[in-house]
């Protein structure tokens, strides 16, 4: 059966194109060895699971591994202590005897034991007998037991969970009198170390118990681009495209920051819907910048369950929504600071990465999918500045390509025209919001468009269009006085090298009242500078 890229459950190395896992595993395990406890915390759909599986198969040779998922528990199983006791028990035991059947005889004496417990359903069986006989059995082991539970956090609202970290604690402190597992490994998006953000504000008073034991998990769980390129090259030695693996691999890191889930959609789209079509007929046709682009106008436009779940989040914390819209929208730097709240909410749930200090969008996908979601909804569709481009779009287009000189002349006009005697601080807080909301409906459903990360700044924002195989680049700034803007002249050409491109935009949104609003053609050196002036 030929490989898939796979973006559901767990990758298995033989069914899918996976990353090399080697050096992650080989980090873990020494923080394994040291007899950690410690918690993998990620966003959704990161790899979690993945790598947790792996690791079990890791960590067999030396150690006995019970990987158990409290997402199959049930919320009933945390009903009360007796439930939950039991139903560990049973699942413990069961997840041991099937992945270990050679045992020394006490050892099995002590599992008896406590399958005893479990089969009798003693009503007076709680998490203390629970413990006490999961002591016996790590006495009673030839091998150090390793305990991984993955979804931990999808029982993290009630007091027997956090009972059972307080008892999970205790067995970690007392470790040097009373025998207890290798190591406890605890996976999920929230941090068990910080409930506040799962349980909700009525029982707060839970929060009893800190899991203040756990080690720094440090191991890099994004993907680098050296490790996408080489699941490229297990495609290419199957399907021999020609693909260039290290460029289509930067280009991959450069849409998504390395998120597991979002560079394994890209490739799957590119392979399954993208090859084969009119525009890209063949495996080697798909797998080329051009195609790459079409995934990511793709990816941008459908429903999946990493989106639906973001946008949730957005709903549930109005902290973390506003947030959000000043990072995208004024351009200001906001400490990365995970003592606030909204901060810290957003760099759970993967939305945001410390860059240098400020926070900032943690990939392309991500940063485009919220402009586009902020952009479109019923508030902004009501603007006179969207409708505008909507009734106009059409004469953007000429032979396909994008007229962007013809873009920038009307949004000065419509600009003009709509809030020519708004405040300074309104074009400052809105203008770039404007003019997105302006070139949204032009390219939408055709092309796409990014906020490069490089140049993000309360003076400066480059946008970087792709739209038919091409791309173009419109810097947004505010003027500061002609040197700032002469600097900003020398910058865009500077930027358009880097991309090989003769022409590049400029927005400039002007505070002078003696301005003279405009577009105008600008020589620096040998490129073109197409500024609109409002």
């Amino acid at each position: 059966m030929a490989k898939v890229f796979n973006i559901t459950a767990d990758c298995k190395p033989a069914e899918h194109y996976m990353v090399n896992l080697d050096r992650r595993l080989k980090e873990i395990k020494e923080l394994v060895d040291a007899g950690s406890y410690f918690t993998i915390n990620r966003a959704r759909q990161y790899g979690k699971t993945t790598v947790l599986r792996a690791l079990n198969r890791y960590l067999q040779e030396e150690y006995y591994v019970v990987l158990m998922d409290f997402q199959t528990f049930g919320e009933a199983k945390f009903k009360n202590e007796n439930i939950f006791a039991l139903s560990f028990a049973s699942s413990f035991l069961r997840l041991l005897k099937r992945n270990h059947l050679n045992m020394r005889r006490d050892f099995e004496k002590a599992l008896a034991v406590l399958e005893k417990w479990a089969d009798s359903r003693r009503e007076d069986f709680e998490q203390k007998e629970l413990f006490e006989a999961l002591g016996d059995i790590c006495s009673a082991s030839d091998r150090r037991i390793v305990l991984m539970i993955d979804e931990v956090d999808s029982a993290a609202d009630n007091q027997v969970f956090l009972d059972f970290l307080s008892q999970l604690r205790a067995g970690y402190i007392d470790r040097d009198v009373q025998p207890t597992f290798q190591s406890v490994i605890l996976a999920g998006v929230y941090d068990v170390r910080n409930l506040r953000r799962k349980i909700r504000p009525e029982d707060e008073h839970k929060i009893n118990s800190p899991w203040n034991i756990a080690a720094d998990f440090k191991v890099e769980m994004s993907f680098s681009k050296e490790d996408i390129q080489g699941m490229l090259q297990d495609y290419e030695n199957e399907y021999h495209t020609d693909m260039e693996t290290g460029r289509i691999a930067q280009l991959l890191y450069d849409y998504t920051s390395g998120y597991p889930f979002l560079v394994s959609k890209l490739c799957k789209l590119i392979d399954e819907e993208i090859s084969g079509t009119d525009r890209f007929p063949s495996k080697s046709a798909a797998w080329t910048k051009d195609g790459l682009s079409e995934a990511v106008r793709m990816i941008l436009s459908e429903k999946n369950t990493l989106f639906d779940s973001l946008i949730q989040k957005l709903t549930s914390y109005p902290e973390l929504n506003e947030i959000l819209k000043l990072l995208l929208f004024t351009g200001k730097s906001i400490a990365y600071n995970r003592d606030d709240t909204a901060v810290d909410m957003a760099t759970m749930f993967g939305l945001v990465k410390n860059q240098e200090g400020s926070i900032a969008i943690a990939n392309r996908i991500f940063e485009t999918r919220l402009y586009n979601l902020y952009l479109s909804t019923a508030e902004m569709k009501e603007q006179d500045i969207y409708n505008a481009s909507l009734m106009e779009k059409g004469q953007f287009m000429i032979d396909g390509h994008l007229n962007v000189r013809r873009v920038l002349e009307r949004f000065v006009v419509h600009f003009d025209e709509l809030y020519h005697n708004r405040e300074d601080t309104f074009i400052e807080e809105t203008g770039r919001k404007y003019f997105l909301l302006y070139l949204r409906p032009i390219i939408n459903g055709t092309g796409n468009y990014y906020i490069e990360a490089q140049t993000r700044s309360l003076g400066r924002t480059d946008i970087v269009v792709d739209f038919n195989g091409e791309q173009y680049i419109i810097e947004m700034k505010i003027w500061h006085g002609d040197e700032y803007n002469k600097r900003g002249e020398k910058q865009l050409a500077g930027y358009l090298d880097d991309y090989h491109m003769k022409k590049g935009y400029m927005v400039s949104f002007n505070f002078n009242k003696k301005k003279e609003i405009g577009v105008k053609e600008i020589i620096v050196g040998d490129k073109i500078l197409i500024e609109a002036v409002v």
